[in-house]
């Protein structure tokens, strides 16, 4: 059975290439969604093997609040249901120090900057993200 991948990203041709990088050429499920409420349930579901988190949502919301993935981010691994789901960030702040920052803020256990291009990089990153790869 082929691995899940959720990802949560808000550009649809972000989510386009790497469905179909993770798919095609990855061999991977991938489920998409920028609903907060959704992102919960389904990492709690135990069937989601990683996920693919952009910081920068802009259509997010929670209990009425516009939110990003950094926010969601600690939300899932302050959970005890959903903290054992690795999260790669997936972000075009890719300044100096941001990688360090943007993981130690948010509990995340991997990081990849933006614009991806390289798809067998790109897999290469996500493979590191699973358990028992």
């Amino acid at each position: 059975m082929p691995k899940k991948i959720l990802i949560v990203e808000d550009d649809a041709i972000n989510v386009k290439f790497m469905t179909v990088v993770l798919t095609r050429k990855g061999g991977y499920e991938v489920t998409v969604s920028e609903d907060v409420d959704e992102i919960l349930k389904l990492a709690a579901s135990g069937t989601i093997s990683a996920i693919l988190m952009d910081i920068s949502l802009s259509r997010s919301t929670y209990e009425g609040k516009k939110v990003d993935g950094v926010f969601i981010t600690k939300l899932l691994k302050q959970n005890p249901e959903t903290a054992h789901v690795p999260v790669l960030l997936a972000t075009a702040h890719a300044m100096f120090g941001d990688r360090e920052r943007f993981m130690a803020e948010t509990g995340a256990e991997f990081y990849i900057a933006k614009p991806i291009h390289d798809p067998d990089h790109f897999l290469a990153e996500i493979k590191k993200a699973l358990p028992d790869s």
